[in-house]
């Protein structure tokens, strides 16, 4: 798991700017949705092409938010990845710059639709009222890369909390776009997993300070104990 901390003089800046060092302080489960970015095989499972060794270590905390939201009336949404010929030829700027021809064939190979790679990582407790939405950007929200804005607008969702891999590229780009959506937009800090600590820790501080809150598993569990808590007592 990585080693998280948002640096304390980025967190006193925040202080004085808002007062309230996390800027959502609840969020109604039943317009929330949990984002799984990425999580297949092909980045996640030992031996692929893309794989991420601590993509692995944070299959738990998604479980566990997962149910959790579940539980209280929230959304579950696995965003994946595929990828084709024409895909390569539209982003032609990504794939024929920023990958050697070797690389480019891995990639497209593992990431095609029904292959392994392609598949959600077993391990993952997936369920039959979940949401599965396909993109081919790095961000599921930029324009033509999924319909996963009109789907939650479909949904009355306007709550986001952000897991997956990778956590400074899809993860990232992913909130981002969310956020200038106007989607109250949560990283989970162990639920999102990076190359390094340096990576995953760069994008959390920098998401932090105006796109974000920042939040870890066990924080976003007791407030949907809390939520249901309430739910209960105002029921008796």
């Amino acid at each position: 798991m990585h080693k998280f901390e948002l640096r304390p003089e980025l967190i006193e800046m925040v202080r004085r700017r808002r007062a309230n060092i996390h800027p959502f302080e609840n969020f109604t489960p039943e317009t929330t949705a949990l984002i799984v970015v990425d999580m297949q095989n092909f980045f996640v499972a030992d031996g692929h092409l893309g794989a991420v060794a601590t993509a692995r270590e944070i299959v738990p905390n998604i479980n566990a938010i997962a149910d959790g939201l579940r539980s209280a009336g929230g959304k579950v949404v696995w965003l994946v990845t595929a990828f084709d010929q024409a895909t390569a030829v539209e982003w032609s700027t990504f794939f024929d710059h920023f990958n050697s021809p070797e690389m480019r064939k891995g990639v497209l190979a593992g990431l095609k639709k029904d292959s392994d790679g392609y598949a959600l990582y077993p391990e993952l407790n997936v369920r039959d009222e979940d949401i599965i939405i396909e993109k081919d950007r790095f961000s599921a929200f930029i324009q033509g890369s999924s319909d996963i804005h009109e789907q939650m607008q479909k949904r009355n969702i306007d709550t986001l909390l952000i897991t997956g891999t990778v956590t400074n590229v899809c993860c990232e780009s992913t909130a981002r776009d969310a956020s200038m959506l106007n989607y109250k937009t949560v990283m989970v800090a162990d639920g999102n997993a990076a190359s390094s600590d340096v990576s995953h820790n760069a994008t959390l501080n920098s998401l932090y300070g105006g796109f974000c809150d920042v939040l870890t598993t066990e924080a976003i569990l007791a407030r949907l104990a809390e939520v249901g808590g309430s739910k209960a007592q105002a029921a008796e």
